[in-house]
């Protein structure tokens, strides 16, 4: 989900109309369980190459990602039960077959990013991997997770767990799964290497970076900390982020990094539209901000 909701310093100042930013305010002030109604998750976009051999085959919101290779394909996130149809037919339009899915990954294990990959693989016979930490939430469907607010959903068997640094490798292409927990106990943010141009980019697709509403990282009103270590691993994540290189970043949704402001640039400035490091780096360094302001909130209300 989107964590906490609180990318919306960050958004604000980078939305350039005000009926985008309206838009936006309403979506906030919609309580979490109903997140799922905001239309730009099931809305189709045309997918589109990032770079290499990467592409994006999410809604307009949602992010969800190919990775092609000559051995069959990647699949990142499977999104809400409703998503696969659209997935399905983004992989189609970009001419490769939905059956060569042969990895399904997952950034988040939160009915927004998992709720379809039961079906997938159903479809597909894809291997499901999963990050250590996700694991239960992703085959008990949502029913084991910290934040009990959260829709449930089909659970789907997990192939393979994940742990963090593990490469993943097919067709020459390899990805590696870094655990940056405390959005949920597992949440993953991947890295690979794409070549554009004979250029070389190092890409992070985010899984996520903050928590959702009413999230405890301390013992706070007579209540314990959502999950034992909660707070350790948002440390660790923020230290895993800001260390990875990255050239290009995407995530588990678009407004991560600004999707729909860089896809219209793309015309005029092709593949380069989607090289941002700066705006990586500040990104992190926003929601670690965030973040603490919250953890500081929480501490002195113990």
């Amino acid at each position: 989900m989107l964590g906490g909701f609180s990318l919306l310093g960050m958004m604000t100042r980078r939305f350039t109309s005000l009926a985008s930013l309206a838009a936006l305010l309403f979506a906030l002030a919609l309580p979490a369980a109903h997140a799922a109604d905001h239309s730009d998750w099931t809305t189709p976009i045309a997918p589109f190459k990032i770079s290499g051999e990467l592409y994006y085959v999410g809604s307009r919101d949602l992010g969800a990602y190919l990775v092609h290779t000559p051995q069959g394909n990647i699949l990142i996130n499977a999104n809400l039960e409703s998503s696969p149809a659209l997935i399905k037919a983004s992989v189609e339009k970009l001419g490769f077959k939905w059956a060569d899915t042969k990895i399904l990954l997952s950034s988040q294990a939160h009915y927004d990013h998992v709720a379809g990959a039961a079906e997938i693989v159903k479809e597909t016979h894809a291997k499901y991997e999963v990050m250590d930490g996700d694991v239960q939430v992703a085959e008990d469907g949502g029913k084991s997770d910290f934040d009990p607010t959260l829709d449930h959903f089909p659970g789907a068997h997990v192939d393979h767990v994940l742990h963090d640094g593990e490469r993943i490798s097919l067709g020459g292409v390899t990805l590696v799964a870094h655990k940056t927990a405390g959005h949920t106990k597992g949440c993953t943010t991947f890295t690979m290497e794409t070549r554009e141009g004979g250029v070389l980019h190092h890409v992070v697709i985010v899984g996520g970076w903050a928590a959702n509403p009413g999230v405890r990282f301390v013992p706070t009103g007579g209540k314990a900390a959502s999950y034992p270590g909660i707070k350790e691993d948002f440390e660790k994540t923020f230290v895993t982020l800001k260390g990875l290189p990255c050239d290009i970043y995407v995530g588990a949704h678009g407004v991560y990094f600004d999707m729909l402001e860089k896809l219209a640039r793309v015309p005029k400035e092709g593949d380069k539209a989607w090289v941002d490091p700066k705006g990586y780096q500040q990104a992190v360094a926003e929601h670690e901000a965030s973040w603490r302001k919250e953890l500081a909130k929480q501490q002195a209300a113990k």
